[in-house]
């Protein structure tokens, strides 16, 4: 099994063909995509010079599916991106893009232990689902075990009962089959 930490090593050979180490197979540029949607770290290296080649295809998986109708860039964030490019000025944009999008994956994490149980972040939750329990043991009390103590049955005394009910009906059957015959 591959280790999924390590980033998966795609080479690219002089006929422009994408490799993957890992399978040792031919890829496209949509199985890179789905490797990066599945939530693996992708690199991507030119097998003759070693030129690391990961942002190029990145950027052309985006161009991509920007063209087919699938925009989540704006075209205001696309134009001040194209115009972060042509100013002298050390630009700001590279760190607030990386810290915009780990605040979004932060949230994104957050709101789905959240979504999760979404009641145990409640005040007061832990009193409520106490309270519950207390309400059902009152009202299960007497059903299995000995009456008015409240006490269930442990599971192997729950089998057994249930095996002598089975053996009990298996015999009522047998002595009306005996009697059919």
């Amino acid at each position: 099994m591959a280790d999924t930490d390590a980033p998966l090593l795609i080479k690219r050979y002089a006929s422009r063909r994408l490799y993957n180490t890992e399978t040792s197979d031919y890829v496209t540029l949509d199985d890179i995509s789905q490797f990066i949607r599945d939530g693996r770290e992708v690199q991507i290296i030119d097998l003759k010079s070693g030129d690391d080649l990961t942002r190029q295809y990145l950027l052309q998986i985006i161009a991509d599916h920007e063209s087919h109708g699938e925009s989540v860039l704006p075209i205001n964030v696309l134009t001040d991106l194209v115009r972060s490019y042509t100013t002298g000025v050390q630009s700001v944009v590279p760190q607030f893009l990386q810290m915009s999008f780990e605040m979004l994956r932060d949230g994104q994490s957050k709101m789905f232990e959240n979504f999760t149980n979404p009641m145990a972040k409640m005040p007061g939750f832990e009193a409520m689902q106490a309270q519950q329990d207390a309400f059902m043991k009152a009202m299960t009390g007497g059903w299995s075990g000995a009456p008015g103590t409240g006490k269930m049955p442990d599971s192997s005394e729950r089998s057994s009962e249930d095996l002598d009910d089975i053996k009990k009906q298996l015999a009522e059957l047998q002595a009306k089959l005996s009697k059919l015959s």
